[in-house]
């Protein structure tokens, strides 16, 4: 298989960002890689702007509660108010990173904070301390991840899940140390339960405030001796997170599964070892690790391209970049995540969406491909979610409520689309194609693998004019099970 310039550059904005622009098109066909990738880094290299969704009403909710920062100082209809303005904020919070998502030209700095936000798996209903999470990922998504990891690691958001708020001395919790090492560093397999235990006691005292401030509580922290990996002291956090970023095995496991999601899901042994290394030389800098795998020969390979299966973020974010739209009701992403499996902001379980074939069941696939319809027909969508109580965080539904209501996502059947795709932006990048290449032109903009069958897309096509023809094929195009791939 030869693979054309354009169609490895096409690869390039798949797996380093989320598709082609409408726009873009027709500007793959000349340039490098190497040229291509140095322009998504420049137009990543900008600090993003925070996302703030908190309201006025919100913070004075916050403040009522005192430096205590406990529930207890609000009235009954003041805890209400705030579980209801923090379903909305993570709610609102969602909508406006998949609105960075489609619009962005930092699409390299937000599609690697994709990949952090899974890494670092966290569900808190807190919507204060999910936004300070997120900016955290964003700002540090192309930058060190010695410094990711300890400002993550500091995170109210994470230290409130992982239940480090409770970590005492003489009473030590295992649970944040035991994640730290075996989904955000190490991995499983590298450490003993000893390590764990001391660790736990090396974290002992790190909390934060109720308005999301890390704070070492010095009267909490254990001060014994800890032997922690062979290393003997009074060790603290910090400590920890050195002597673990230390280790090898650490860039080996953050390499390979950055390899898996950008690049293939069966790793390439001996490349990954090679990666992993140049990523410890270069103290952990994401960029170099980055640029040493999209600057590579081997990343378009035949082998690498169409052949991971679109996360349902990527397929809603991919869609809208290409067809660019306005949705009269934008919250009904969030239900096309609900019904696809991947809620931003709701992963499963701590360790994240485990990806790949995963996302794909029967009952899956075949929403996958009714969107294009549903989209482009302005249809309701009617389509019920599974019942799965690790999305639901543990909230199953009460008596009466409807489903997808507990996460403030509304009414769940019958939702109009209402959307209104701007189509001249898209067709003008087939107005020189002669009419008969429409078609391989076409799906070879669409599809990183465009074996198609002509004749059945004909059939099904409107042929009555040039503008309903390139329209109509385009959603048969997006309604192929190969649309699913990049």
């Amino acid at each position: 298989m030869v693979v054309s310039n354009q169609l490895k550059n096409q690869h390039l904005i798949w797996r380093a960002g989320f598709g082609p622009k409408a726009e873009d098109i027709n500007n793959y066909s000349t340039l490098s890689q190497k040229e291509l990738f140095k322009k998504l880094l420049k137009a990543s290299s900008k600090s993003p702007q925070y996302i703030d969704v908190a309201n006025n009403s919100f913070d004075g909710l916050m403040k009522g509660l005192g430096d205590a920062g406990k529930l207890e100082n609000l009235t009954k209809e003041q805890k209400q108010e705030m579980k209801k303005q923090n379903k909305e904020g993570i709610k609102n919070l969602n909508l406006s990173w998949v609105d960075e998502m489609i619009n962005s030209d930092g699409q390299l700095r937000e599609k690697m904070a994709f990949f952090w936000h899974g890494h670092f798996a966290c569900r808190n209903l807190n919507m204060y301390f999910q936004q300070l999470m997120l900016d955290t990922i964003r700002r540090n998504a192309l930058g060190n991840f010695a410094d990711l990891l300890r400002e993550v690691s500091k995170s109210s958001a994470m230290l409130a899940f992982l239940n480090n708020q409770q970590n005492k001395k003489q009473h030590p919790n295992e649970n944040f140390a035991r994640e730290v090492m075996e989904l955000f560093t190490m991995g499983r397999g590298n450490y003993s339960e000893l390590d764990v235990k001391e660790a736990a006691r090396a974290f002992t005292g790190w909390g934060f405030k109720i308005n999301g401030e890390f704070v070492f509580r010095e009267q909490f922290h254990d001060t014994g001796t800890k032997t922690f990996m062979g290393k003997s002291g009074n060790l603290d956090g910090d400590d920890i997170l050195d002597i673990l970023l230390d280790n090898k095995k650490t860039s080996y496991y953050i390499t390979k599964k950055i390899y898996r999601f950008f690049v293939n899901d069966k790793p390439d042994e001996q490349k990954i070892i090679w990666l992993a290394d140049r990523f410890y030389k270069n103290n952990y800098e994401i960029k170099s690790l980055l640029e040493d795998i999209f600057t590579s020969e081997w990343f378009y390979a035949p082998e690498n391209i169409g052949t991971k299966i679109k996360s349902p973020v990527e397929l809603l974010v991919g869609f809208r970049r290409m067809l660019p739209m306005e949705l009269a009701n934008e919250d009904v992403q969030l239900l096309f995540q609900k019904v696809l499996g991947q809620i931003l902001f709701y992963p499963p379980n701590v360790a994240g969406w485990p990806g790949g074939k995963n996302w794909i069941d029967s009952s899956a696939l075949m929403v996958r491909l009714r969107i294009p319809r549903l989209i482009t027909d302005n249809d309701e969508f009617n389509i019920k979610p599974k019942t799965d109580d690790d999305q639901q965080m543990g909230q199953m539904m009460e008596p009466g409520e409807m489903r997808g209501q507990k996460m403030g996502y509304g009414k769940i059947g019958g939702q109009k689309l209402d959307a209104k795709i701007e189509w001249n932006v898209y067709l003008q990048n087939f107005q020189s194609v002669p009419k008969e290449q429409l078609i391989s032109s076409v799906a070879s903009s669409l599809l990183q693998k465009s074996n198609v069958d002509e004749s059945l897309l004909m059939k099904y096509s409107n042929t009555s004019d040039r503008e309903s023809f390139v329209r109509s094929l385009t959603i048969n195009i997006m309604s192929m099970p190969e649309y699913q791939l990049c």
